[in-house]
C-alpha cells in the first residue's frame, strides 16, 4: 500500500493562495490516479480534483473550478494543488489520496490509500 504526506496547509486571508504538495511512495502516480479531498470536521469527506496516472485527464468538483490548479511531478512522485482566490468556505483539513486504477475517480470510497491531512484555514 502506498503511503502519502501532505504539506502546504496554514492560515490565510480571504483571496490569498495556498499551494499544497503530496509526496507519495510505494507506488509510481506515472500508473495511479491522485485525487485531493477536503472534510470539515461533522462533514462528510468530499472531492476536490483528480489527476490521471498520465496527467492527460483532470476533473474538479464545482466549488474550485476556476480557482484550483492540480498537478503532478512524475519524477518525484509528487501531486500538487494550487488553490487560489480562496474564501472562507475552503476551510478544511486536505487530504491527497490514491486510487490504484489509471482512470478517474471521485469517490471516496475508490481510493485505498490516504495521507493525513494537511489543515488550510482561510480568514475572512
Amino acid at each position: 500500500q502506498a503511503q502519502l504526506v501532505e504539506s502546504g496547509g496554514g492560515l490565510v486571508q480571504a483571496g490569498g493562495s495556498l499551494r499544497l504538495s503530496c509526496v507519495v511512495s510505494g507506488r509510481p502516480i506515472s500508473i495511479a490516479t491522485v485525487g485531493w479531498f477536503r472534510q470539515i470536521p461533522g462533514n462528510e469527506r468530499e472531492f476536490v480534483a483528480v489527476i490521471d496516472g498520465s496527467g492527460t485527464s483532470i476533473r474538479y468538483a464545482a466549488p474550485v473550478k476556476g480557482r484550483f490548479a492540480i498537478s503532478k511531478d512524475n519524477a518525484k512522485n509528487m501531486v500538487y494543488l494550487q488553490m487560489n482566490s480562496l474564501k472562507p468556505e475552503d476551510t478544511a483539513v486536505y487530504y491527497c489520496a490514491l486510487h490504484p486504477g489509471i482512470t478517474i475517480a471521485v469517490g471516496v470510497e475508490d481510493y485505498n490509500s490516504w495521507g493525513q491531512g494537511t489543515e488550510v484555514t482561510i480568514s475572512s
